[in-house]
């Protein structure tokens, strides 16, 4: 019993079934999804227990502000913790003349408006800087696989114009590459021209506080991809 060996299709076109390989592509302009905001706690103590009382009791003031915001804060990190002597030369050695401390979040929001009320508050307070705010997608946003949607069009456009030009049709896709889809600047990091701000204050309540006016800015997706066609045979003599 032998068992028939399908014949391999070549990687070429062929007089009777010419191919034709063309790239789509796709850009598109949404609306950013999440906000990012860095914040900088910091604290200052003649010894280094006060100093970590200090800013202890400052990063559970800013944590507790962050959560008051309920759903619009989608997410809250902390990052670096540090307590740094401060030297200071006496005679011919050295003592220290005070202890710095400082803690760095980090803070995700959805909802754009809180964040202009959120930002102020926070730099409002003593001994303590934000920056940001840097605009973002999520990973999985839906303008992602509309760029990719778009780029797919766009090739079967393209490669049917280009058949159409010789009097034939699109037959068959015999391969669609995904060359890549992805937004102009990596999750949660800066943009180009997204706002930066850093500001000391002294601690004042929220109602004299005004809320910054911020713009979101917009995403750019992008979406490429490689697709070959094969075609039915051309009417070279038209």
């Amino acid at each position: 019993m032998t068992t028939d060996t399908p014949t391999p299709t070549p990687s070429y076109g062929t007089p009777e079934t010419p191919r034709v390989a063309v790239r789509g592509e796709a850009q598109l302009e949404v609306d950013p999804e999440i906000a990012r905001i860095s914040i900088t706690i910091g604290a200052r103590g003649t010894d280094r227990h006060t100093a970590l009382d200090d800013l202890t009791r400052r990063n559970a003031r800013v944590l507790e502000l962050v959560k008051s915001y309920g759903d619009a804060v989608e997410k809250l990190e902390t990052g670096a913790f540090s307590i740094t002597p401060e030297l200071t030369r006496h005679g011919r050695g050295e003592r220290v003349r005070a202890y710095h401390g400082r803690v760095h979040l980090t803070v995700e929001l959805t909802d754009f408006t809180a964040l202009g009320e959120l930002t102020t508050r926070i730099a409002d307070l003593e001994l303590t800087s934000v920056s940001g705010p840097w605009w973002s997608l999520r990973p999985d946003s839906p303008a992602h696989g509309q760029a990719r949607r778009q780029a797919v069009r766009e090739a079967v456009q393209r490669a049917r114009e280009y058949a159409e030009a010789l009097g034939a049709r699109l037959a068959a896709l015999v391969e669609l590459a995904d060359i890549g889809a992805e937004t102009s600047s990596a999750y949660g990091m800066p943009a180009p021209g997204a706002m930066r701000s850093v500001a000391y204050g002294n601690a004042g309540a929220a109602e004299t506080t005004p809320a910054l006016d911020l713009e979101p800015q917009r995403q750019t997706v992008h979406a490429q991809v490689n697709a070959r066609f094969t075609m039915t045979p051309p009417d070279l003599n038209s």
